[in-house]
């Protein structure tokens, strides 16, 4: 897709517009449009594109799978924070979002204490159970740097 180069020059983490588009974007501008979810977008081809993609793939030559930002933070398209990854591990590098605050780890009514679980290669792991909070984000944690390796997420 060597096309993205002709279209498009890189700096600072965003692209700007080498050559004229639709409507009254000028040379120059800042290519695209920012999603819901905080992504910068852009169409070429009638085909929309993540900023982070195209930005990843003038450097490498290719798209993989998924581009995932090892900050988590989508507006920070440095190349530096882009990396190749897979679905399970573009999950894995995401916060927690549970009633608990501490990734991995859920209350269990029915045994009366937090369950740590870890989820890698599309197999959920039982971890165990806990009766304190903070014992078992520790082992979560643990569990995240085994099962996940550079993509864990203790955030």
């Amino acid at each position: 897709m060597t096309v993205f180069k002709d279209i498009f020059e890189h700096k600072e983490g965003k692209l700007f517009r080498k050559t004229k588009a639709a409507g009254n974007v000028k040379i120059g501008d800042e290519a695209g449009w920012t999603d819901n979810n905080g992504y910068r977008k852009v169409s070429v081809n009638r085909k929309t594109y993540g900023v982070h993609q195209i930005i990843f793939e003038m450097h490498h030559g290719y798209i993989p799978e998924m581009v995932d930002h090892k900050d988590g933070n989508p507006n920070n398209n440095d190349i530096n924070n882009l990396r190749a990854a897979t679905r399970g591990q573009n999950i894995s590098n995401q916060k927690a979002r549970g009633k608990s605050g501490v990734k991995n780890v859920i209350w269990s009514t029915r045994h009366k204490s937090w369950l740590v679980y870890i989820t890698s290669n599309k197999v959920r792991h039982h971890i165990g159970y806990f009766k304190d909070l903070e014992l078992a984000e520790l082992v979560a944690v643990e569990a995240r740097e085994k099962y996940h390796g550079e993509f864990a997420n203790n955030g």
